[in-house]
């Protein structure tokens, strides 16, 4: 379908699928939430027994956590692993290095895992997953129609805008959210298509939920103007906050990287246990929290129960994703937005109440500032609370703290929550400069021959007389279909000789470390390699089933050499030769 009738036309059926993903997505954490909790919603209600099973009392709520993790913590890890985490960055890294392309099976694997673990209590949002799983069906009708790699990057963008804008019934916000954060491209061609995707799927939005926002909040006044300074300095705490979360975030999921050395699968499931006892402590975490917002907003709340809130939706959001769970930061951090706000409502009000405006205009900006901050999409942040509230008396100082809040969080920290995990692997969508080598080269052409395989049943003597043979300090073991089990470690082995365990086998000594897969540029491995502090590392194959190669830094280190090689002589073989005078 070519021109821009048939991009139109593709557009306008991601839109279709974009907004009937995000009613099916919408259905699906409430049906799971009642599952769990015998409720619509759960939380803002405070410590509330289950009706379905009365005997438990509040304490079901150390259960559905863990229950909810034995269920989604196995389907993300055999049937999409990008599905893990908060989503947005991985269509991003598709749009910026792999033309766009999105396997179509993270859409159903992303619905039903993150609607899982929204719906058994994981503190996260609905938006990260909605613009994965839009951003999948985009990609799915680029690759059928087998459109080119640039138009296949717009229809991801118009995925993730009608994802965005049928789950906050918010056109605008959606279609400035992809073009800011996602696409990182304002063209004409690119705006129109991602607006009529946008608006598509907001009309299916509204058609199922009607047309208020999914939000009530209150019209305010946001007091006299020689009250703005307090909005710059609500800018500037929104900075710390939204950095604050980032650094808490990442940090809480290298703990737990170092922590856990068991299967991905049962990540969830075990980290569910702390997940339980926190919201044991404090239920209003339980879920996406929107009731709690709005309470908050309503001034509901007193000063220190809201900074509580707010210390520990930073907690839970970090304690949910560091454990595996799957979900978006995008809700979150309007959570923390608005406890902080409305915090620093009361307090001003107390402090200078001739200067003050209504505590929940402080809520309402607040709520933009720190998404802004956390995200760095302060045209996003600006638009979505327009949308959501309708007022325009709250635009100048809602422009002034996002803009504040924006500024100062690029100075604390040059990367936002979705560019940084990226950078934690490698890779540098900031950066303008060309490809390094590292960055240009794939694993498919760095990696060797896998080592033969030790079968799971295989016994300690035949492990050593394996490893001992070779050079490897690890080898893969698979079970008897050939499925890819894990890495028996020459030291683990060493280990367990000493314990003379007679049921241990290489199965059982087989190490869940992270694989690799041939796409993946060598920057990307070494940052894996790095992280895990490994010898080496299996290549699987897209289905992450079957060993296809074997990754070590010295084949690394082989591989740039010999392309810097390469590169030398063609360098060489271009430069001007001199001339050999003629003879006289």
């Amino acid at each position: 379908m070519g021109g821009p009738g048939g991009l139109l036309a593709l557009a306008l059926g991601v839109g279709i699928g974009a907004g009937l993903g995000a009613v099916a997505f919408r259905y699906l954490i409430e049906g799971f939430t009642y599952v769990f909790t015998g409720h619509d919603t759960y939380g803002a209600d405070g410590h509330v027994a289950n009706p379905l099973v009365p005997g438990l009392g509040i304490w079901f709520l150390a259960l559905v956590p863990i229950v909810g993790g034995l269920l989604y913590g196995p389907l993300v890890d055999r049937f999409a692993s990008e599905a893990r985490g908060h989503g947005v960055p991985e269509v991003m890294y598709a749009v910026a290095r792999r033309g766009g392309r999105i396997r179509p099976v993270v859409a159903v694997v992303k619905a039903l895992a993150s609607a899982l673990c929204i719906g058994s209590g994981g503190s996260v949002g609905r938006e990260g997953p909605i613009v994965q799983i839009g951003s999948a069906l985009g990609s799915t009708v680029g690759q059928l129609t087998g459109s080119p790699e640039a138009r296949m990057r717009l229809l991801v963008a118009c995925g993730a805008a009608g994802g965005i804008s049928a789950t906050f019934n918010a056109p605008i916000a959606g279609v400035f959210f992809a073009l800011e954060v996602i696409l990182r491209d304002f063209e004409t061609r690119s705006f129109g298509a991602v607006v009529v995707a946008s608006v598509t799927a907001d009309v299916i939005g509204r058609a199922a939920f009607g047309s208020e926002a999914f939000l009530t909040l209150p019209q305010v006044g946001v007091g006299a103007v020689a009250g703005y300074p307090l909005y710059l300095v609500l800018g500037l705490l929104a900075a710390v906050v939204g950095v604050g979360f980032i650094r808490f975030l990442y940090g809480m999921e290298d703990r737990a990287d170092r922590f856990w050395r068991f299967s991905e699968a049962w990540r969830p499931a075990a980290g569910g246990v702390l997940l339980g006892l926190l919201l044991l402590a404090v239920p209003q975490m339980y879920g996406v929290g929107y009731e709690v917002l709005e309470g908050a907003i309503d001034g509901n709340y007193a000063l220190l129960f809201l900074l509580a809130l707010l210390a520990s939706k930073v907690l839970a959001t970090s304690l949910t994703l560091s454990i595996g769970g799957s979900g978006g930061v995008f809700a979150p951090s309007l959570f923390m937005g608005a406890m902080l706000g409305s915090a620093f409502g009361i307090a001003a009000h107390d402090l200078l109440p001739g200067l003050a405006g209504p505590a929940a205009a402080y809520g309402l900006i607040g709520m933009g500032a720190v998404f802004a901050a956390a995200a760095r999409a302060p045209m996003t942040a600006i638009l979505i609370i327009f949308e959501l509230t309708g007022d325009y008396r709250i635009m100048l100082p809602l422009m002034l703290a996002v803009v504040i809040a924006t500024a100062l969080a690029n100075r604390l920290s040059p990367d936002s929550i979705y560019t940084l995990k990226l950078a934690r692997r490698g890779i540098d969508l900031l950066r303008r400069r060309p490809m390094s080598p590292m960055e240009a080269i794939t694993v498919a052409e760095a990696m060797r021959p896998t080592p033969d395989p030790v079968a799971a049943g295989a016994s300690l003597s035949e492990a050593v007389e394996r490893l001992s043979a070779t050079d490897e300090p690890a080898l893969p073991v698979i079970d008897e279909a050939g499925a890819f089990l894990g890495v028996l470690l020459d030291d683990e082995l060493e280990q367990a000789l000493g314990e003379e365990d007679p049921d241990a086998d290489a199965g059982s000594l087989a190490r869940q470390l992270p694989t690799l897969t041939p796409t993946e540029s060598l920057a990307e491995a070494t940052g894996t390699l790095v992280k895990t502090d490994s010898a080496g590392l299996a290549v699987l194959d897209e289905k992450g089933d079957r060993v296809v190669g074997w990754l070590s830094h010295r084949d690394i280190l082989r591989v740039y050499d010999q392309r810097m090689k390469m590169e030398r002589a063609r360098k060489g073989s271009a430069r001007p030769q001199p001339r050999t005078p003629a003879p006289a």
